[in-house]
């Protein structure tokens, strides 16, 4: 999936502290913002400024998924699905 994007950075949290990934990341051009986990032998350098940003995305996405149309996907068509999403990213854009 790496090949088909062009994102500056890559945020992740702990789980995806991984080698191979972020070999990978960087080959690719694009700057892993990953924590480290606490047995890692060779820490790596994170830009904290940046890996809090994730959170706001956690957030928002855990705000989305207390509605129970969006948590359980009622719609079948994509399109539906979609402009139920956007509906709801309004109501909490608004609150």
């Amino acid at each position: 999936m790496l090949e088909n994007i062009d994102p500056d950075a890559f945020l992740a949290d702990k789980a995806y502290d991984a080698d191979r990934l972020t070999d990978k990341l960087t080959e690719c051009g694009i700057t892993p913002v990953i924590s480290h986990k606490r047995n890692r032998m060779t820490r790596r350098e994170t830009d904290f400024a940046l890996y809090r940003e994730r959170n706001l995305v956690e957030r928002f996405f855990n705000k989305l998924k207390q509605f129970h149309a969006i948590a359980t996907r009622y719609d079948k068509m994509k399109s539906t699905f979609l402009a139920a999403v956007q509906f709801v990213s309004v109501i909490i854009l608004l609150n």
